[in-house]
């Protein structure tokens, strides 16, 4: 069999065909199948774009209902799991962590099969109950690690406003709501980044759905994939006045550190996501949301100065930071939450690689000593 050499982490490499969306890095856009995923979040619920990713098209008014109660039921845990999670919670590796486990142990005990061995429909199911599931699981984990009830979920509200309650204990704001529901839309998928990629090489062994989404989540727990909206507010922390921008921006870029919220390895304009949350918080407003966007036009500026050619612009986790802050959600759970969202679109994934039987097996060249060499005697004291 003839190889071909490919780029460094598979840069531009074309892996598969997907109708599930795409990213069109020079134009600043990308798409959740045939719409804008800007679009989307600014005109569509989060249960509305769950559908169309899952089904292909987007719910009628009926549709929509009965989508957004049949996923409502399946937000609760089964007691196998919510058995767990005390212990899971003061093990002290954080939500996403404990995750893993939790995810496992729910496909366990729902019966999960191989998607190989099963048909489209239950796939599907086994997907929406994972999907359902993974908010609660989230949140729940984050209470009990630091020792607060767990608040079970309400099939009267919103996926978004539900998450707020879980997470806060209280009746949600239906203005940050819909701000969490809009960040929660804009980040169902992204093209074949890290942890998609996984959760489809997962589903070519023909895993079950929670083996799959179990390495989605291991992806998504690396501090270069999933790590950067708290760390993007910790840069303006650590800027903290006017004053200090130009000064401590200069240093970094010129130590060769990397500024994190800035630069992104697809888009080569301002990311549509940036944009479209940067409007949300100034719809908030206040000292962060002014100071924010001072410290984007400064970074800006000095990176179009001392990097010229790169077209470094902010990307999606710096004005997501600081629109979950205003939200109140803790910074511990902004990767969380964003794995809440990005579940729909590794699931939608998953959905979509099973239906082709053929295993996802790359090569790789070998670089060591040269073989065969003689294997030497084991020393005898």
């Amino acid at each position: 069999m003839s190889t071909i050499t490919a780029p460094r982490g598979l840069a531009g490499v074309v892996v598969t065909d997907t109708a599930l969306g795409d990213v069109r890095g020079r134009e600043g856009f990308y798409h959740y199948r045939q719409y804008s995923a800007v679009d989307l979040a600014q005109t569509r619920s989060f249960e509305d774009v769950w559908y169309l990713m899952v089904h292909g098209a987007l719910p009628d008014a009926a549709q929509s209902a009965a989508f957004t109660a049949r996923t409502a039921e399946l937000r609760r845990l089964p007691a196998e799991v919510r058995e767990v999670l005390p212990a899971l919670a003061r093990a002290g590796s954080g939500p996403l962590a404990g995750l893993r486990t939790a995810l496992s142990l729910l496909g366990a005990a729902g019966g999960f099969r191989p998607v190989y061995d099963i048909d489209a429909d239950r796939r599907t199911a086994d997907a929406l109950a994972a999907c359902a599931a993974v908010p609660t699981l989230l949140t729940a984990l984050h209470r009990l690690g630091r020792g607060l009830d767990l608040v079970e979920p309400r099939d009267d509200l919103s996926c978004a406003a539900n998450y707020l309650y879980m997470l806060t204990g209280s009746e949600p704001d239906p203005v940050k709501a819909r701000a969490v529901e809009q960040y929660l839309v804009s980040t169902v998928d992204h093209g074949f980044n890290a942890s998609t990629f996984t959760a489809r090489v997962i589903a070519s062994t023909g895993a079950d759905v929670a083996a799959c989404l179990v390495g989605a989540v291991g992806a998504l727990s690396g501090p270069l994939h999933g790590g950067a909206p708290s760390r993007a507010l910790d840069t303006l922390d650590a800027i903290a006045v006017p004053d200090r921008i130009d000064p401590w921006i200069r240093e970094k870029v010129l130590a060769g550190e990397r500024i994190m919220g800035f630069g992104h390895p697809v888009y080569r304009t301002e990311d549509p996501r940036s944009r479209m949350l940067r409007g949300i918080a100034q719809q908030f407003g206040g000292p962060l949301v002014d100071f924010a966007v001072q410290v984007e036009e400064r970074v800006e500026a000095i990176l179009a100065e001392l990097k010229p050619g790169r077209e470094l612009h902010t990307n999606v986790e710096f004005y997501a930071g600081v629109v979950m802050e205003l939200c109140g959600l803790p910074r511990e759970m902004f990767t969380p939450t964003f794995c809440a969202a990005r579940v729909v679109g590794w699931s939608a994934n998953i959905l979509e690689q099973a239906a082709d039987s053929k295993i996802i097996r790359p090569a790789a060249r070998y670089v060591g000593p040269p073989a065969p060499q003689p294997v030497p005697d084991a020393g005898r004291g």
